[in-house]
């Protein structure tokens, strides 16, 4: 029988009490200041406890997974803390597509894959002097949006760069991304495509809560423009959308051609959970400036089943049971291949 096993972050509750819903066993891989959080929840079968994520590539670790016949489910903790080889060097088999993890990590790739799949993306800027309106400034991988912030000049960009240098919260020599600002309603589209049935699954929709920005509406402008300190895009929860029901037939259709490119571009293509993240405009167009070739954290808000899933399944499900189930029926049809790298 197979183990479900994750890190000890992110959405870690969510997938195996998901996987022990279906019957399977789990594991986790837990940092020690953690162990006392995770002890709580019966659903976990056994902790692998580490001093950090990176022993997780020790092959006393993998040992232990690969006796219990583990599925390691990636998520956005895998990516921020380890680079793309060592992530593809991990030797038990992870759920979906490893190999696209590396597109997530990297600006300039998850810019040709969302082109390829005819998103709409905003504008990438090529350098600081070429700044002539609102941008935001990214880091490479998943950083929860920490380590974020807008410019509207080469001036502005070198001063909070410089800032945030200070504070430690990105490095001299870390490259940063700079893109054009989308504004309008966020949207963090969350899908499921299942290989074994062929299917695209929309699972629901959320939105973040990002600390400081957020705030900062609430501040009149000109106590604004007191605070020196650079604004923060650190994600800090997620909240539930519904989207107006004539807006289904666009998602469906952009979560299939990213499905059709990551096949195309990144074999065997984009399989299991995903997210296309962006903007809805005044005239309900969508902008999106990200995605996530894995589970999201936004997904947590839905572990009793979201509204659009509650239209498929006549039951309870989230995507952490999504994912099991996967597994099971992967499992049962001997197709474990085809789910898994």
């Amino acid at each position: 029988m197979t183990a479900i096993a994750t890190l000890g972050s992110h959405c870690a509750l969510q997938v195996l009490k998901g996987a022990k819903d279906e019957g399977l066993k789990t594991m986790l891989v837990c940092e020690k200041k953690r162990e006392r959080l995770y002890r709580r929840f019966p659903f976990i079968d056994e902790l692998i406890l580490v001093d950090s994520f990176v022993e997780v590539l020790d092959q006393n670790c993998q040992n232990k997974l690969e006796q219990n016949n583990a599925i390691l489910i990636p998520h956005g903790t895998l990516i921020a803390q380890m680079s793309s080889e060592q992530i593809e060097s991990i030797k038990i088999p992870i759920f979906g597509n490893k190999w696209i993890l590396r597109w997530e990590s990297d600006r300039e790739m998850k810019e040709k894959l969302m082109r390829e799949a005819k998103l709409p993306v905003p504008n990438p800027v090529a350098s600081p002097s070429e700044i002539n309106k609102p941008v935001i400034v990214k880091r490479q991988g998943a950083a929860g949006g920490k380590g974020y912030f807008m410019a509207a000049s080469e001036e502005d960009f070198n001063k909070k760069r410089s800032e945030l240098i200070s504070d430690r919260i990105i490095s001299k020599d870390e490259t940063l991304y700079i893109q054009e600002y989308a504004a309008g309603v966020l949207a963090y589209l969350q899908f499921f495509y299942s290989p074994i049935k062929e299917e695209l699954e929309f699972f629901g929709v959320d939105q973040r809560h990002e600390s400081d920005i957020e705030g900062l509406a609430r501040i009149p402008s000109d106590l604004q423009l007191k605070n020196n300190k650079v604004p923060s895009f650190n994600v800090i929860g997620n909240s539930p959308l519904v989207l107006r029901e004539s807006l289904l037939d666009e998602v469906y259709t952009m979560g299939e051609n990213f499905v059709e490119a990551a096949k195309r571009m990144v074999s065997p293509g984009m399989n299991g959970p995903f997210c296309i993240e962006g903007v809805y405009d005044e005239n309900a167009k969508f902008t999106s400036f990200e995605f996530s070739a894995r589970i999201v954290a936004g997904t947590n808000i839905y572990m009793d089943g979201s509204p659009y899933y509650s239209l498929l399944f006549n039951e309870t499900m989230s995507m952490g049971k999504r994912i099991a189930r996967e597994v099971k029926e992967a499992e049962k049809t001997n197709q474990l291949e085809k789910v898994t790298t």
